[in-house]
């Protein structure tokens, strides 16, 4: 075990943790199941797990460039199915580089594309996420590493679990919202219960005056 190969390695587990948790924390978000969140701290904390994600990949292929065992070309890391070691795990990170540095620009563009666009983009997140899984399955050779190979079922489990509550919250009708009295409808409520509390003290004042009236009668 040398130096090149613990930075291959441990800049691509980190690279796929921090995007394992930037995409189950989208999820999370967007099924509302930690509740309501002040969104710029919930944009805040997402863009920063993706940032470090891009970062981590960054280290990962400068890591693989400067192997001296495999002896990756620019062309190999940049081009999809351009390297002759593991072609198609190859191709697969390279994809989930270019689509995780689309979504971290993203973040920097909403007010240009739009809320639409942005939306779109960071949908795809979920391909990244998939081809990023692959990438590690296929070309990691500590893939059989039991706590890699749990890390691996984890993430994918719980993104699998939120996609399905996220998909559930989708197919169910919203209920519509109750009407709120107008304020013609409020303010007439009010005076009717005016009225109401009034008459008994009306009622008792013209008792008052009645039994006035009698011992006035009777004196006279």
């Amino acid at each position: 075990m040398n130096f090149e190969w613990m930075a291959i390695r441990g800049s691509g587990l980190v690279a796929y943790a921090l995007l394992s948790a930037a995409t189950i924390w989208g999820l999370m978000v967007s099924t509302k199941v930690m509740g309501p969140m002040r969104a710029k701290q919930v944009t805040f904390f997402h863009e920063s797990l993706s940032i470090g994600a891009l970062l981590a990949t960054g280290v990962h292929m400068w890591a693989l460039k400067n192997d001296e065992y495999i002896k990756f070309a620019l062309r190999d890391l940049f081009v999809p199915g351009a390297a002759t070691w593991r072609p198609n795990a190859v191709a697969f990170g390279v994809i989930g580089f270019y689509s995780l540095a689309i979504i971290t620009v993203s973040f920097y563009m909403k007010k240009l594309i739009g809320q639409t666009v942005w939306r779109a983009i960071h949908f795809g997140a979920f391909g990244t996420f998939v081809v990023a899984m692959l990438h590690g399955i296929m070309a990691g050779t500590d893939s059989s590493n039991p706590f890699v190979f749990g890390l691996y079922i984890a993430t994918g489990a719980m993104v699998i679990m939120l996609l399905i509550v996220r998909f559930a919250q989708a197919s169910t009708p919203e209920r519509a919202p109750r009407p709120r009295p107008t304020p013609a409808a409020s303010g007439a409520t009010g005076a009717t219960a005016e009225v109401k509390a009034t008459r008994p003290q009306q009622s008792v004042t013209e008792r008052i005056r009645a039994e006035r009236i009698r011992a006035e009668r009777a004196e006279t």
